[in-house]
């Protein structure tokens, strides 16, 4: 290559040179084709081995800097007319080729290789999915949605609905969570087998675009296990999981969005207490298995009401999740509780989203005190944040 084409490949190297510095996390190949008119091309290739970038060329490997990569192109190049550069992350591939002393690039997004069948799970739901079968099969594959022939599971079908609706329900969230930022954090509290975690990680870099890095936490070995198993044979390096209760955690990166999927009782509070102790700008969770109140609360204008079983129990499921939204909006955020999939799905379909919007809210803070009184209940959420 002549000098006056490498400085035109050298500004446009420059972009996937940043890449490889700012997103390895999600860079997958790097692969070089050096060509020759008359013949006798040669092949290069660039591969993540734990955590180092290895250049490999024939009998040459050697370890590799992002920034050492154009220099490194362009000298064993040199004896070549032209070459062709494809760099594969994540949801992205660009290739970069030289012909007839210009440089020209192309990018390729994911594309849906087919789409789901209409009599398939589409059809049953009548809504459009965000996390498509066709587009996200590896995904889908590796979590148990779909089978080998990229069909949805009849037993997971319900669970396929949940997960693809949570992320429908926080797009707008995430969008704004990412505004101005290089990189947004999502804790993952009680994340069991991180359904919640892997869809989230594919649809906001590969759909949104966006950087992102997942933690997800659960008492559970087995769960954290099989999670950390996923995440590598998705090749899926910006996520981390550990074993250990929500409370004993201490972040080492500012958390922005604290997410929880059928957090059973207190785990929910401890989800929230999460968002609220580390200043989260986001808090969205969906309840499940409100029995704390419940065997607390007592109401004498709705003794007549409370003493069927079925009616306290319903009710103490609406003052538990009511209770949680205004205790955070007591900590300065706006609140909204919202269905969230249909009770055919599963009949814990409420969502808390919570958006931080500024300092302690005073008033809300007084009705709480006087709800709480009324009931003579003790919330485990107002313990944990000591208030």
């Amino acid at each position: 290559m002549n000098g006056a084409l490498e400085k035109k490949l050298e500004s446009v190297l420059s972009n996937i040179v940043m890449k490889l510095e700012e997103n390895l996390d999600f860079f997958k190949t790097l692969d070089i084709e050096f060509i020759n008119k008359n013949g006798g091309n040669s092949k290069a290739e660039i591969r993540l081995v734990n955590e180092r970038l290895f250049f490999k060329l024939g009998k040459l490997k050697q370890e590799l800097q992002p920034k050492e990569l154009i220099q490194l192109i362009f000298q064993q190049g040199k004896s070549f007319d032209d070459c062709i550069v494809s760099y594969v992350e994540r949801g992205t591939s660009i290739t970069i080729w030289t012909e007839k002393n210009n440089v020209k690039i192309k990018y390729n997004e994911t594309q849906a290789k087919e789409s789901i069948p209409h009599d398939d799970v589409t059809a049953r739901s009548n809504r459009e999915y965000f996390v498509k079968v066709g587009e996200a099969d590896e995904l889908l594959r590796e979590i148990g949605i779909i089978s080998a022939q990229s069909k949805v599971k009849n037993d997971m079908i319900r669970k396929y609905n949940q997960i693809d609706r949570f992320v429908e329900l926080t797009e707008g969230i995430i969008k704004q969570l990412a505004e101005g930022k290089e990189s947004i954090t999502i804790l993952d509290c009680a994340c069991g087998k991180s359904y919640l975690s892997f869809v989230l990680n594919y649809y906001i870099k590969e759909k949104l675009k966006i950087n992102c890095f997942f933690i997800g936490l659960d008492i559970s070995e087995q769960v954290i296990a099989s999670s950390k198993q996923m995440a590598g044979n998705l090749g899926y390096k910006n996520m981390e999981f550990l074993q250990m209760n929500i409370q004993n955690y201490l972040p080492t990166r500012k958390i922005d969005l604290v997410i929880s999927l059928h957090g059973c009782d207190i785990a929910t509070d401890m989800a929230i207490a999460a968002g609220i102790r580390y200043q989260a700008e986001a808090v969205v969770v969906i309840p499940c298995c409100q029995r704390e109140i419940l065997n607390q609360y007592e109401y004498q204008p709705f003794k007549d009401i409370t003493k069927h079983g079925i009616l306290k129990a319903r009710l103490a499921d609406v003052l538990t999740d009511g209770i949680r939204g205004i205790i955070l909006e007591a900590m300065g955020y706006e609140v909204s509780i919202v269905e969230y999939i249909s009770p055919l799905d599963t009949p814990k379909n409420l969502m808390i989203r919570a958006i931080k919007q500024g300092g302690k809210n005073r008033k809300a803070y007084e009705n709480y005190l006087e709800l709480k009184d009324s009931l003579g209940i003790e919330p485990t959420l107002a313990r944990l944040i000591n208030i």
